[in-house]
């Protein structure tokens, strides 16, 4: 079965529709002249609206109809009937997606979740002949054309909305993390780069509480400037609150987990030097971090006390063992993860 492609970028002309012409009318009637003026103003044209709609996850089915239109306003009619108003354009959007203006590169909306933003205004129907009636001009055979609708052209960026980002080199244990401590069901296999698209994973606490985690696709060095799946998904780690550093602790993988550690720090670094901050957005290198070992299952046992503490020494700071394959120290993350959480969520 094929997969869905996620889009996560749009560029959209849009224009609101044109008022409707009003119209030149005359009733029958005697002693009038020419039976008295009669004609109806113009409907409204049709606004642009976006729509946050919580069921969509990408942007794909605006990818392949890129100029939009509302609908005009129908003519006025006879015996003073305005026309129809258009019927408004709306555009349903994931939570989280940024419109931003193709020419100043400014933020119009930030769409979040619950709400509608109007965008353009339809144009104003035109009025008709009875509008012109006056004691000197008792017959008008004008009427106004209805004002054109407003356009523009607009990018969309979906920007995930998660309390929790993880990330680490490929292959750390990211999507089997994600599987275990939420309902998210993404691919997991024993190769770099299993996970092409993020995966949004909500995580219960208590009765009623929970919160979003967002497993992202690994980093490489380079990242920053494209490399590997680079800033295909960086730029969706930016709206939350902290991330989760899962490194790859199996001791027969040949790698340097503080070497790993670093240079996936210096790639969000290196993002935030390029984009950081860009519309708003906390940059990248100054959200905490909890700083997690994966495969815990891998190391002999007579030798974990002494690797976890060789690997606090060199990184300066705590260090939580996790086997997300046995679910050793998962109910302690996930506690550790809740507090930071709810905690901010406080300020």
């Amino acid at each position: 079965m094929s997969k869905i492609k996620f889009i996560d970028q749009v560029k959209l002309e849009l224009t609101s529709g044109s008022g409707g012409p009003g119209c030149v009318s005359f009733r029958k009637e005697s002693k009038v002249p020419r039976g008295g003026p009669n004609g109806g103003d113009g409907g409204r044209g049709g606004h642009v609206i976006f729509r946050v709609n919580e069921q969509k996850k990408s942007l794909l089915d605006l990818k392949f109809n890129k100029k939009l239109r509302a609908q005009n306003g129908n003519p006025g009619e006879a015996n003073n009937c305005s026309g129809k108003n258009g019927e408004d354009l709306i555009i349903e959007v994931p939570p989280g997606t940024l419109v931003i203006d193709e020419h100043s590169d400014e933020v119009i909306l930030d769409c979040k979740m619950g709400e509608d933003y109007q965008i353009l205004t339809g144009g104003i129907g035109g009025k008709g002949n009875t509008f012109y009636k006056s004691s000197v001009h008792q017959a008008p055979e004008i009427a106004q054309k209805g004002m054109a609708g407003e356009q523009t052209s607009v990018r969309l960026e979906l920007k995930l909305i998660a309390d929790v980002g993880l990330v680490g080199f490929p292959n750390a244990g990211k999507s089997t993390l994600i599987s275990v401590v939420s309902a998210a069901k993404p691919e997991i296999a024993n190769y770099p780069f299993t996970t092409l698209n993020p995966h949004l994973g909500v995580v219960k606490v208590g009765e009623s509480d929970s919160y979003v985690i967002a497993d992202i696709p690994g980093l490489i060095p380079g990242a920053h400037t494209g490399a590997g799946l680079g800033l295909e998904f960086l730029r969706h780690i930016e709206r939350t609150r902290f991330f989760v550093h899962l490194l790859d602790g199996d001791p027969n993988n040949g790698r340097d987990l503080y070497e790993d550690f670093r240079q996936i720090n210096e790639e969000l670094s290196k993002y935030d030097e390029l984009y950081g901050g860009k519309y708003g957005l906390e940059t990248l290198s100054s959200k905490p971090q909890i700083i997690v070992v994966n495969k815990w299952d891998l190391i002999p046992e007579d030798e974990r006390d002494m690797f976890l503490q060789t690997v606090r020494e060199k990184m300066g700071q705590e260090i939580i063992p996790i086997s997300g394959y046995t679910g050793y120290g998962l109910e302690n993350l996930k506690s550790i993860m809740s507090k930071l959480v709810f905690k901010k969520g406080e300020n």
